[in-house]
This record gives C-alpha cells, structure tokens and sequence, in this order.
C-alpha cells in the first residue's frame, strides 16, 4: 500500500500558495486493508476513507469509463492494481494531475509542472470532454489563478467548445453549476469565470440572461474592491444585465425587462437569498444611494425604509462597495448614518406623550422625519 498527497494540494505548494485542503490516493490497497488500519469509509459511488486522526479523505485508486449522460453517468473502478498514473489520468488539468510521495517527490506523468511554468490549463487527455462540469471547472481556475496570469490552453478551450456544441451542458444541475458559479465568485476576478464560458459558448446556454463582458468591462468586474461574494454577484449581474437591455423602450419598460432578467437568473439557478437581495438593493437602490445628498428629504426616508437601515446597516454595507464601482463615485456612509440617526431621535412615545394617536400618529412621525431630513446635512 502506497499513500500520494495529490492534485490542488500538489498545485498550491508549487505554486507557493497556503494549501487548505490536502487529498490522497491511495495505491495497492482494498476496502478491507483500509478500515483495518482504521479508516472509516464514507464514499458511496467509489471507495472514499477518512483517516482516523486528521479525517483527510483517502481514495482508493480508481479508473472510469463513461456510461451515461451528464457529469454523473460514470462508472468507477477501484481494485489494488490500479496504478497512480492511471488514477491521475481522469483528472480534469494537468496542474491537478501531479502526486507527491511521503519523501516529497513529485510524480508528474501528465506534465502538469510544466503547465504550471508556462501558467497554461491543459486537459489531460481527451476523457476531459467526456463530463460537461469540467467547462466550469475550467473557467473556475481560470478566474482563481488569473493574478498568476494563467490561460486556458488553445486546444482545452477546442474541446470545451466541442463539448458546448453538444447537449451535454443540458444535464448539468442548477446545483452544479451555481456552486462552481459560487466559487467563482469567491475569487477577485469573477469577470474571467464569465468570460471563459462566453469564449467556449457556454455562458448563452448556462446563463442567457447575461450579455459576454465587454473587454472594457473586465476590470470593472473584476474590481479588487469588492470583499464579499454577493457583493460581487450583485455587481456583476446589474452590469452584466443593464448591458443587455436596450435604451429605446423606455425607463419603466427597462426596469421591468432588467428585473426579469435577474429573478430568471436567480430562479433558474437557485440563488440562496443573500445574493439575490444583493443583487436587487444594488438595483433599486444603488443611485439613490450614490448620490443621497442630493435625494430630497422623501427620497432619503424610502431609500432609509427600503433598506431597513433603521434596524441594521448590513444591507447596505454589503453593497457599498460594489454601487461606488458601479456608478464610479463615493458613497458617504457617514452622512447615511447620521441622517438614519436623526430619524431614530424621533421616538414615537414623545408625540404619544403629546397627544397623537391612531393614523394621527403615524402622520405626525412621517412630517417630523421630512422635517428632520430636510435639515440633515
């Protein structure tokens, strides 16, 4: 039984990168050898183990063939004479095809170092086109690894066009591919995820409400501001979107057609609710909020309402700073917050104390809030 650390744990330590998650190969061994050393097995289609201790994933060896549609219609096979090279040559790059033995030598037989010099995604062999997720994947890293310059290789970018041609992009999940979206997102060049599946024509399939990024748009969207992942969604889609409307039908018909566009999006890819309220702040609020001092006094109090900032900042917080991106100008988060402070000095318990009451109230506390906004600076 022989033991490899193998693929992105190889990569980033050459690369000189942390490495957070470490997975391993194992060769020459069966199911049986394995939960005799102590291993517990948690794998369902192919033999997976945790290791008693550390509770790393260790993998049998395996091979597979393809036997149905999609990126599940595979069949594995595991048995102790599989060997590494034969494990390593289903993997989807030839930078996460590489293996390290326990005395730090590299086992490299798909020429994954040398892809890794020249900042090339190569696929390793042509069962790369057999699972349709690898296009994600593919424009994934490349979004990942874009600050080290890497490109995705002439001939993987055929193949990931060959593989769009086909129906096989049709069976992927809506779970799928948001998690590689996701990912994608927790990168500070999203941008390149979008642009590397318009390239191999597989952004009009996945996501057809979002027009190709403009080069003039890249390093709008990939802006080293944003913090957050649903900042960076919420950027993204109304830029992405707000491109692919047409000027000519008028700012009510553009509003509906925009706000279309983004609940197909967002329904169609199960978008959690934190991106999609994200997303929708940054559109019905992100000018207001750009230019609040010089919203009148009716204008700030919806804008305040709308995004509940009385109870809590953190909607507007997280798209701060991708409404500074998208409309190019400074947003005074001090003059908000102190104008959201000279509303909550109103305390409806004083105009009690006064007198009102019912709708009498309700239309005292609305008056003194104008007032009190009109005379916020």
């Amino acid at each position: 039984m022989k033991i490899y650390l193998v693929g992105g744990a190889v990569r980033d330590q050459l690369l000189g990168l942390n490495v957070k998650d470490r997975d391993w190969v194992v060769v020459g061994a069966t199911p049986e050898q394995m939960i005799r050393e102590g291993f517990r097995p948690v794998g369902k289609d192919f033999p997976v183990f945790l290791h008693p201790d550390t509770h790393e994933e260790y993998a049998l060896a395996r091979t597979e063939r393809k036997s149905g549609k999609g990126y599940k219609g595979f069949t594995f096979h595991t048995s102790p004479d599989v060997t590494l090279e034969q494990d390593l040559i289903r993997r989807d790059l030839s930078i996460n095809a590489m293996a390290m033995d326990s005395e730090g030598v590299i086992i490299d037989p798909y020429g994954g170092r040398h892809d890794l010099e020249q900042r090339q995604l190569r696929h390793v062999s042509q069962a790369f086109s057999e699972d349709p997720l690898r296009v994600l994947r593919v424009a994934r890293f490349a979004a990942r690894f874009a600050d080290l310059k890497f490109v995705v290789a002439r001939e993987t970018l055929a193949l990931m066009q060959s593989l769009c041609a086909a129906d096989e992009l049709n069976h992927l999940s809506a779970e799928r591919v948001w998690q590689e979206f996701e990912r994608a997102l927790q990168t500070p060049n999203p941008g390149v995820f979008l642009d590397v599946l318009s390239r191999c024509n597989a952004l009009e399939k996945l996501m057809p409400e979002l027009t190709p990024p403009a080069a003039s748009d890249m390093n709008l969207l990939n802006s080293k501001l944003m913090q957050s992942a649903e900042e960076r969604f919420a950027l993204l889609i109304n830029r992405l979107i707000t491109a692919q409307v047409p000027n000519n039908i008028g700012a009510v018909g553009e509003d509906c057609n925009m706000k279309c566009q983004m609940q197909s999006l967002t329904e169609r890819l199960r978008v959690p609710n934190r991106y999609s309220e994200a997303m929708m702040d940054l559109f019905n609020w992100g000018d207001q909020i750009s230019q609040f001092s010089r919203l009148k006094p009716t204008a700030k109090l919806q804008l305040i309402e709308g995004l509940k900032l009385s109870r809590s900042f953190a909607r507007l917080e997280c798209i701060r700073r991708a409404c500074e991106v998208l409309h190019m100008k400074s947003v005074n988060i001090n003059l908000i917050k102190s104008a959201v402070s000279a509303l909550k000095a109103i305390e409806p318990k004083t105009l009690l104390a006064q007198g009102f009451t019912g709708p009498a109230l309700g239309a005292e506390l609305r008056a003194r809030q104008i007032i009190a906004l009109e005379h916020h600076h």
